[in-house]
């Protein structure tokens, strides 16, 4: 009977060359993702800092045409009349209405208008539809994104934030300040509670909480210094 047993089990084991193919396919599967997130990763950081470079310089050539537009209305009238220059418009090539800048995480990144089909979380950091910009006095521009592994973890390293720490808006031609007066962690229940004091231009960051899948994060960031560009 212990014969046959053992005849059994020698039928019932896998061959160590099996398991070792089996290994090395899962090593060069999770290898291969693992690759593909960081290349996307490097994508992104690379198309970002293209796009923000192509925003500074259509923001300057704006401001040269309307310097060059009222040089010209300087002229006489019968000048103007006979040949009137026509407007230039520099369009935004990747369609960002501003940037994200957290210099202590390394992060630069552009956000779309609440209306455009990009602002989603899933492709980018989102701009809650509740949210004023950050021209607006006594606004609140409320931003959230993913945190944890892949491509699309942009707010991966928020929690390395603390109280007093800068974040800095580019909307328009202006540079906004923020400082950050307050962070605290709420229970993942599809909504949020913004405590802020509503007599000062806020800035709230939204992401979930680092190696909690429980709640998540806000970080509440007050305006400091407004500046042109």
């Amino acid at each position: 009977m212990q014969t046959k047993n053992k005849k059994t089990n020698k039928k019932k084991r896998i061959p160590t060359t099996v398991v070792a193919s089996l290994a090395s396919l899962s090593l060069i599967i999770g290898g291969f993702f693992l690759f593909n997130n960081y290349a996307h990763s490097k994508k992104i950081k690379a198309y970002d800092y293209m796009a923000n470079v192509f925003y500074l310089e259509s923001i300057k050539e704006n401001k040269e045409v309307k310097k060059e537009n009222t040089s010209d209305n300087v002229e006489s009238n019968e000048e103007v009349q006979e040949e009137e220059k026509p407007t230039v418009q520099v369009d935004n090539p990747v369609n960002y209405i501003g940037y994200l800048e957290i210099p202590k995480i390394n992060l630069n990144k552009g956000f779309f208008d609440v209306n455009d089909s990009n602002n989603n979380v899933e492709k980018n950091i989102y701009v809650s539809p509740t949210s004023s910009y950050p021209n607006v006095k006594n606004g609140n521009l409320i931003i959230a994104g993913h945190s944890g592994t892949g491509w699309k973890a942009f707010f991966n390293n928020l929690y390395r934030l603390n109280k007093d720490d800068y974040v800095f808006v580019t909307y328009g031609s202006k540079k906004y300040s923020y400082k950050i007066d307050r962070i605290y962690k709420q229970n993942k229940t599809g909504k949020i509670a913004i405590y802020r004091d509503y007599e000062k231009t806020t800035l709230t960051l939204v992401t979930c909480t680092n190696n909690d899948s429980e709640t998540q994060t806000i970080y509440i960031a007050y305006l400091v210094l407004e500046q042109d560009i």
